[in-house]
């Protein structure tokens, strides 16, 4: 719901969209259109009922009052009572006249407790606040132009401030409670904000580290056949079977990355499980992988059960890093280093030599450094790359491995 339909004045959405905390609040400009719902019709007609009564109240009590006095008294005092139904279009130009009426005019008190409710529950405090004083300043005249048979003035003026005060209060708690609802409502909001977007970036890195290391193997052969045009009809068949491959196998990872975007039906209780997302375990065939590319990839492994967290993590930075020495040092031998302890954490090192290049530089948008890095820090752990004084680019990484295995690392 945007704005315009929150007011219902047709004013653009655009236009008073920083106002619209206001508008949740209840508060319009003076004199636009308000639409009511059906609860705003029983409150109003609540209110309506509530001021008619208190004015029929004061009705009852007035005796031995001017023949001319009592016809305007009633002629005003049902006036004020129609007037309540404007109270949410013209909430404080109604307080005011009825505050200002109610200085002489006995049968307007009951508008006039009415309406400085509303102004307090539909105006901030700024500008209720004086409404208030000048309701209470207004008593002084009516005590002591209209003096009471059956009480004297000091009790009709305690009587006339205990009015005023309780209709203020309680309009003040409700604008209270309408703004703690607003802030809770608004921190919902944001929270789900956060986790829409928290799920954004989790799928985007999910999307880099699985098809920049699928499209970077279809460059690969496709280079390979391409510079190498004469090669032999066998070396051109796997070459051609290693891209029908990699672009079957960037396909299926493509659609299950995509899978995750899905929604569960309303009412269902079970959410869409998440792909099977690879570990430590899986490092020696993406190895393997690599070679049968034409990478000349070292791996030493000595972490073999490691948690499955931090194993997953562990992963996708040597899929990374083994995917940057394809592209911009194809050729050049990889030396990946894995070790780790329960409790001292998880280390990687991936070393690769400078200068060699494939004759096909694959473009890179410089994003997956720093996607590794990212994710490092966020599961508490660091990286580090750059280039060594031997001529080496090389990528380390430490990852926490606690003693006490959760269900969730496990």
């Amino acid at each position: 719901m945007n704005v315009t339909e929150l007011r219902g004045d047709g004013v653009r959405a655009h236009e008073y969209r920083w106002a619209l905390p206001s508008v949740l609040l209840g508060d319009a400009r003076e004199g636009r259109r308000v639409r009511r719902s059906t609860r705003d019709w029983i409150v109003d007609t609540v209110m309506f009922l509530l001021a008619g009564g208190l004015t029929f109240l004061s009705l009852t009590e007035m005796t031995n009052q001017p023949e001319p006095l009592l016809a305007v008294e009633q002629v005003v005092g049902a006036l004020a009572c129609a007037a309540v139904w404007l109270r949410r279009r013209w909430p404080v130009g109604l307080a005011l006249v009825t505050t200002v009426l109610s200085s002489y005019l006995e049968l307007v008190g009951g508008a006039c407790v009415v309406a400085l409710f509303t102004v307090a529950v539909h105006r901030p405090f700024k500008i209720s606040g004086p409404i208030v004083l000048l309701g209470l300043v207004t008593l002084v005249p009516y005590v002591m132009l209209r003096p009471q048979d059956d009480m004297s003035r000091a009790a009709a003026a305690a009587l006339g401030v205990a009015f005023v005060l309780t209709a203020f209060a309680w309009g003040i708690v409700i604008r209270a409670r309408r703004q703690l609802v607003w802030s809770l409502r608004q921190q919902a909001q944001s929270a789900a904000e956060e986790a829409r977007r928290s799920e954004r970036e989790r799928i985007a890195r999910e999307m880099h580290d699985v098809l920049a290391h699928r499209i970077s193997m279809l460059s690969l052969h496709a280079g390979a056949l391409e510079f190498r045009p004469d090669a032999p009809a066998g070396e051109i068949a796997r070459a051609a079977g290693a891209i029908r491959t990699n672009a079957h196998l960037a396909l299926q990872d493509l659609r299950e990355v995509i899978g995750v975007l899905r929604h569960t039906p309303p009412g269902a209780g079970d959410p869409v499980p998440d792909r099977p997302q690879p570990t430590l375990a899986d490092l020696p065939a993406l190895v393997e992988e690599c070679r049968q590319a034409g990478m000349d990839v070292r791996l030493d492994l000595h972490a073999d059960d490691a948690p499955e967290k931090p194993g997953r993590h562990l992963y996708r930075i040597v899929q990374e890093a083994l995917t940057n020495a394809r592209k911009h040092a194809g050729g050049a031998p990889v030396a990946v280093t894995v070790s780790g302890e329960r409790g001292k954490g998880l280390s990687v090192e991936v070393r690769n030599p400078l200068g060699a290049r494939h004759p096909l530089r694959l473009p890179g948008a410089g994003a997956g450094l720093i996607g590794l890095t990212e994710r490092a820090e966020l599961s508490g752990g660091r990286l580090e790359h750059g280039t060594t004084p031997e001529g080496e680019f090389v990528v380390r990484a430490w990852l926490p491995w606690p003693v006490e295995t959760t269900g969730e690392d496990a």
